[in-house]
């Protein structure tokens, strides 16, 4: 350069790992084939006091829904619930100083620089809660998946044995007047399942912000009050989140009743509505989707008038 004065640059800022929400997926199934991700780094500065390129930020796309722990401290990095919402996971590292930052009235022609720092390196820990308007619960074989596949376009394993669902699945049912609901299928839940027994535990927290649950208890069982009860007792052992969500009570396989034959006794002084119907005959549906879809809707309302009060809060 004319009479040797500094003229590097700085150097570029590296790229951030950011979590993005992405409603076109549904699972994390693609973070457990790779596990190792990485931004790109800042480049060199450059003469003229040009600054170095800053690296391209790397983006992780998951599912609304997504939580993102710190897997050392288990520290909650943040949440990502709707499309579009993002989240830095690791920030990438800072510019080093060129020569340029290093001339003074006494010190003409430095050939000092500053090396950048380097960015933060994580391992962390992502969970899924499915976001959905309603979550079925029910003990295993409680007609469950059944009901997901004949009233919305989601083909969930079916089959007459326990435990046919073994991941959680979602479903869209698409009502008239362009209303529609999610709907949300865990596998079965079993006496002791908040403390992990059966497959449960691992997924109940996926209907933790469900609007309302849909008990499901079978015409056919064996004692079906005490099969509600034990729902019931098993939710609220887990949280106090979950015990406190409104349900409707459905009364599922009402196609094996004889002719003539009267419904069990079934009664829940919190429940918004009993509702019977067969997934098979498509007995009561229709019934059965109006009533979640206003137990829904209402639910929504109150959390609209809830966020609104906050808001106004002095």
């Amino acid at each position: 350069v004319p009479r040797g004065g500094p003229a590097g640059g700085d150097g570029g800022k590296g790229g951030d790992v950011l979590l993005e929400a992405d409603d076109q997926l549904s699972t994390l199934l693609d973070y457990s084939y790779r596990r190792h991700y990485k931004a790109s780094r800042g480049m060199h500065g450059e003469g003229s006091n040009r600054t170095g390129r800053s690296g391209e930020d790397l983006v992780l796309r998951v599912p609304p829904g997504t939580l993102a722990y710190d897997a050392d401290s288990e520290e909650l990095l943040g949440e990502l619930l709707s499309p579009g919402e993002s989240l830095v996971i690791a920030e990438g590292g800072r510019g080093g100083r060129g020569n340029t930052r290093f001339k003074s009235s006494t010190h003409q022609a430095p050939r000092e620089w500053e090396p950048g720092t380097e960015g933060v390196e994580r391992r962390v820990r992502l969970e899924l809660k499915l976001i959905a308007d309603v979550g079925l619960v029910g003990e295993p074989n409680a007609g469950k998946s059944t009901l997901l596949a004949a009233v919305t376009s989601a083909r969930p394993k079916v089959a007459d044995y326990p435990f046919t669902t073994l991941e959680p699945n979602l479903g869209v049912v698409e009502l008239s007047d362009f209303r529609s609901l999610v709907v949300a299928d865990i596998p079965g839940i079993i006496e002791g399942a908040h403390v992990g027994k059966g497959l449960g535990h691992q997924f109940l927290r996926h209907i933790e912000r469900t609007r309302v649950l849909l008990l499901m208890i079978p015409v056919d069982s064996e004692d079906p009050q005490s099969e509600l009860a034990r729902l019931r007792e098993e939710l609220a052992a887990y949280s106090t989140e979950l015990s406190g969500t409104p349900f409707c009570v459905g009364l599922s396989k009402v196609d094996v009743l004889t002719p003539g034959a009267s419904l069990p006794e079934v009664t829940a002084d919190e429940a918004l509505r009993f509702i019977r119907f067969s997934s098979v005959t498509r007995e009561g549906l229709e019934e059965l989707l109006e009533g979640l879809w206003e137990a829904s809707h209402a639910a929504k309302k109150s959390e609209a008038d809830d966020n609104e009060e906050e808001w106004w809060s002095p």
